[in-house]
């Protein structure tokens, strides 16, 4: 297995109480909680055989929904080495502050909050169940459970969207205690609520540029490094576990519409909950992860892409017409290349996908 060393798991937990508007993942209704047979079939596919776990991430869909004495067996069937990072997706309206309490018990290390914004009237117009009071209340149960890593996510860009929105919800945030901060633009994805109905008001690209740049610089005062193209943190506090991913090590995903790459291979479960409940539903090949998917992963670090790893995964150098690309990107403040490390800056990163096409 490559890099052994590191090495992850993630859990699909797909249900939610509702849909938000805005959402493209696989989910289903989840208003009773999480299913004892879904358990037992996540379960049954942690006791194949597979490394001690350094990172460990319960994502969704709404994995608050799990009842903590849940997360606790399947955190113990992951069998996670000392010290791992234990990560569980919540959203402030699905937690109290008993099962916080439960949760850090089980070893949750790591809350993800999704937050998105201050404002009731936006988190209304975003189908979201919780209001800014409730998100501030579920932050500070989090720290009265003892929680090491808190994180909120900040949604940029959205309708009639100001900077003022942003400072609030960094705001709201900082104050209560968070060590990470993911920052995202809005999108709509095909098979939402808002790609059948768009809402009005969204800023248009260039307005959300700026947004995204003064995100970054007001994230970067406030004492949150950028270290991926959305993520931010305190020093020390960056997530482990996404950075598997970023950085092209081996990680295991399970559940239904989950991912893996392990050994070089990527993998995927159908979006098929029954199927994956019954044991019907397998997991499918998708492709080799090869010096290509090195360099996308890698340009969304702020720490860049180091050319002689880049070759060593296969990647051909770069032609002569495209280290001329380059040295116009840097002269424009996209890039920083000096023949080693090629890096994007944040406005490169707003024109990722321009400059990708050049490279790729």
């Amino acid at each position: 297995m490559q890099n052994r060393d590191k090495y992850g798991i993630y859990l699909h937990i797909p249900y939610c109480r509702a849909r938000c508007r805005y959402c493209d993942f696989y989910t289903a209704p989840g208003a009773r909680g999480v299913p004892r047979e879904y358990v037992e079939a996540l379960k049954r596919e942690l006791r194949r055989p597979h490394p001690a776990p350094d990172t460990l991430y319960f994502g969704g869909g709404t994995p608050a929904l799990l009842t903590p004495a849940q997360a606790a067996e399947l955190i113990a069937a992951a069998g996670p080495r000392p010290g791992a990072e234990i990560t569980l997706e919540a959203n402030p309206d699905a937690v109290t502050p008993g099962t916080l309490a439960g949760f850090r018990a089980a070893g949750v290390t790591r809350l993800s909050f999704g937050v998105q914004s201050a404002r009731d009237s936006q988190l209304r117009t975003l189908g979201r169940l919780h209001t800014a009071a409730g998100a501030a209340r579920a932050l500070a149960w989090a720290r009265e459970a003892g929680f090491p890593e808190l994180c909120g996510d900040i949604m940029l860009a959205l309708p009639g969207y100001t900077r003022a929105e942003f400072d609030e919800t960094l705001a709201l945030l900082a104050e209560r205690g968070c060590t990470h901060i993911s920052a995202y633009l809005l999108k709509i994805e095909p098979g939402t609520a808002f790609a059948a109905r768009p809402p009005a008001g969204r800023p248009d690209p260039d307005a959300a540029a700026d947004f995204y740049l003064y995100a970054v610089d007001r994230l970067e005062a406030a004492g949150y490094r950028q270290y991926e193209i959305s993520n931010f943190a305190r020093p020390g506090h960056e997530g482990r576990h996404n950075l598997l991913y970023w950085n092209c090590r081996d990680y295991q995903g399970i559940g239904p519409a989950a991912h893996s790459c392990v050994g070089g291979v990527r993998r995927f479960w159908p979006g098929d909950t029954a199927g994956f409940i019954a044991g019907t539903a397998q997991e499918e090949e998708e492709g080799r992860c090869d010096a290509e998917d090195f360099l996308l992963m890698q340009l969304r670090l702020t720490h860049g892409l180091d050319m002689a790893e880049y070759q060593a995964r296969g990647g051909a150098p770069f032609t002569a017409a495209q280290q001329t690309f380059l040295r116009q990107c840097q002269a424009h403040g996209y890039a920083v290349w000096d023949g080693r490390t090629l890096r994007l800056t944040p406005a490169g990163m707003v024109v990722q996908n321009a400059i990708l096409e050049e490279l790729i």
